[in-house]
C-alpha cells in the first residue's frame, strides 16, 4: 500500500482515508481472487467474531459454506463446543441445512423455527426423513397456532436430486416460483434445501473445508491456566483454528498461554493455526508471533459494543493499527486479522489494503438470521437481535458463573462494553449471506480499481489518501439503506 502524499504524523481510522483508482487491466469483478493471505487460505477473507451474540453453530456453518470462518466464543463449555463442531462438520458444504418438523407438530412450533434460517421455510418430513411438504411464514400465519403442520404445508414442492446443476436449479425455482428447492438423495431422503440465491452463490463462493472436505470452524480459548488443556480437548473435537483471546493481548499471561498452546501443537504434530490478540502495536504483534502465534488479532476499542476507549483512553485508530501491525507481522513471518471497526464494505477493503490477511466482523453480523439470539420484534414490528460486548457486565457474568457471588459482583464492576443493544435486521440484507454478498462485491470492485488480481497484489498496489470529514461525507449516498 502506498500513500498519495506524505504519510501523516497522526493515526488514522477507516473514515479518514480513501483509495484512488489505478490503471487496471481487470475486466470483471469475478476475475479477482479474494482468498485470505493469513495462512488459512480461506476462499473468503471474512471471520465471524467470537462474540456470544454473533457466532454459534448456524453462523459458523453458513460462514464456512461461503468460504469464511466462524469462531465459537470461549465462554461455552467444552462439551457443548464439541457438539457444535460435530454438527458443523456433518453439514453439507454446498446445500443449506433444512429446518424440519413432523406432520403432527403444531403451527406454533413451525413459527418458532422459521427465523432459524434465512431461507424462511420449514420442511415437513416423515419418520424416515422423506419430505412431505413445505411451510412458509405466510402458510403458517393463516392457521390457529394449535393446528398441525400437515394442515399448513404445501405438498407441491420443487424437488431435485442432490448434485443438480445450479443453473438448472435456479431456472426451476424461477419458473415454479417456489421459495426453496428441496434436495433429496437417491433414496428420496431429505438432504437439504436451496433458494435461487443459494444456487447463484454456489457458483461464486467456494466453501472453506478441511482435508476431509468438511466445513471448517474455529474456537476461542481463554488465557487462564487451563488454556492448554482446553486447547487439547478442542483439537480432539476437530477445531480447525484456535484463537487465544483477551482484550489486552500484550501481557505476560497471554504470552505464556501462546507458548503453552504452541508447545501442545508441536507435540501433537498439528498444523492447526494459532491466533492470538488483541494488540495495536508492532511490539505487541512481534511478541505474540515470537511466542508462537501464526496470526495476531489487531484492534482495541473500535468495536460497536466496546467502551474501552471512552473509559480508559486506551486503544488506537484502527487503520493505522492494522497498517503498522501488518508490516510488523510480515517482518516476523506471521500475519494479522483486522478485528473491529468495520461498518461498510469500504472498511473491509481498506483493512485488506492495509495488509490484513482477513477481517473479523462482530456486531454487523449480530443483526442477522444466523446469529445465535432469538429474533424479536419492536412494537411496530421491526425485527432485531440483542447484542452485547464481550467485556460488558452481561458477558462478565457469563464468564464468572462458577465463582462465588462476591467474586462475580466484584468482577461486574469492571465492565468495558455495552450489555444490551438492539441490532436491527436490514430488510434488504437480513441474512449473513446477504451481507457477505454486499461486502465481497465491494472488495472485488476495490481490487479491480487497484488493478489487483489477488489480495497480495491488492495490499501492494492500493493507493491511499487522507481526507477531511467533509471529503468522507461527500462520498456518502443520500439513500438511507446505506
Amino acid at each position: 500500500m502506498k500513500f498519495l502524499d506524505t504519510v501523516p504524523n497522526y493515526d488514522l481510522t477507516y473514515d479518514d482515508v480513501f483509495m484512488a483508482p489505478r490503471r487496471s487491466d481487470i475486466i470483471s469483478r469475478l476475475d479477482v481472487d479474494i482468498q485470505s493471505t493469513d495462512g488459512l487460505a480461506l476462499p473468503t477473507p471474512l471471520i465471524a467474531a467470537n462474540m456470544t451474540a454473533v457466532t454459534g453453530r448456524r453462523m459458523a456453518e453458513t460462514m464456512a459454506r461461503r468460504g469464511g470462518l466462524g469462531i465459537i466464543p470461549q465462554d461455552i463449555p467444552v462439551d457443548v463446543v464439541a457438539a457444535t463442531i460435530a454438527k458443523v462438520k456433518a453439514a453439507d458444504p454446498v446445500i443449506d441445512t433444512a429446518i424440519t418438523v413432523q406432520a403432527d407438530d403444531t403451527v406454533a412450533t413451525v413459527l418458532s423455527l422459521l427465523a432459524k434460517r434465512s431461507h424462511g421455510a420449514v420442511v415437513v418430513v416423515d419418520g424416515g426423513g422423506h419430505p412431505q411438504g413445505v411451510i412458509t411464514g405466510a402458510d403458517a400465519d393463516r392457521l390457529d397456532r394449535f393446528a398441525q403442520a400437515h394442515e399448513a404445508m404445501k405438498t407441491d414442492m420443487a424437488l431435485a436430486p442432490v448434485g443438480t446443476d445450479p443453473g438448472q436449479l435456479f431456472e426451476q425455482l424461477q419458473t415454479s416460483r417456489h421459495p426453496i428447492a428441496v434436495l433429496v438423495d437417491a433414496d428420496g431422503v431429505l438432504a437439504g434445501v436451496m433458494t435461487d440465491k443459494d444456487a447463484l452463490r454456489s457458483t461464486i463462493y467456494r466453501p472453506a473445508v478441511d482435508a476431509s472436505g468438511r466445513l471448517k470452524i474455529g474456537v476461542a480459548v481463554g488465557i487462564s491456566g487451563q488454556a492448554q488443556d482446553h486447547a487439547r480437548q478442542l483439537l480432539a473435537a476437530g477445531a480447525d483454528a484456535l484463537v487465544l483471546d483477551t482484550a489486552h493481548g500484550h501481557q505476560e499471561r497471554m504470552l505464556e498461554a501462546v507458548t503453552s498452546v504452541r508447545d501442545l501443537l508441536e507435540s501433537l504434530g498439528s498444523s492447526v493455526p494459532l491466533i492470538a490478540g488483541n494488540v495495536v502495536t508492532a511490539a505487541g504483534t512481534g511478541d505474540l508471533i515470537s511466542a508462537g502465534a501464526n496470526v495476531v488479532k489487531v484492534g482495541v476499542g473500535p468495536g460497536a459494543m466496546c467502551t474501552t476507549r471512552m473509559q480508559t483512553g486506551v486503544g488506537r485508530p484502527q487503520f493505522s493499527a492494522v497498517m503498522e501491525c501488518a508490516e510488523a507481522a510480515s517482518a516476523s513471518g506471521g500475519t494479522i486479522w483486522a478485528d473491529g471497526g468495520v461498518r461498510h464494505p469500504r472498511d473491509v477493503a481498506l483493512a485488506l489494503a492495509a495488509g490484513a490477511g482477513a477481517v473479523m466482523i462482530g456486531s454487523w453480523f449480530a443483526g442477522t438470521f444466523e446469529s445465535p439470539g432469538d429474533l424479536k420484534l419492536t412494537e411496530n414490528g421491526r425485527a432485531y437481535k440483542e447484542s452485547f460486548g464481550m467485556a460488558s457486565a452481561r458477558a462478565v457474568r457469563a464468564r464468572t458463573k462458577d465463582r462465588s457471588a462476591f467474586d462475580r459482583a466484584r468482577a461486574g464492576l469492571f465492565e468495558e462494553g455495552i450489555s444490551h443493544a438492539r441490532m436491527f435486521l436490514d430488510p434488504d440484507r437480513p441474512g449473513v449471506e446477504d451481507l457477505l454478498d454486499f461486502i465481497t462485491s465491494g472488495v472485488r470492485s476495490s481490487m479491480t480499481y487497484a488493478g489487483a488480481r489477488d489480495l497480495g497484489q491488492f495490499a501492494d498496489r492500493a493507493l491511499v489518501g487522507v481526507q477531511s470529514r467533509s471529503g468522507y461525507d461527500e462520498g456518502r449516498p443520500l439513500a438511507t439503506s446505506w
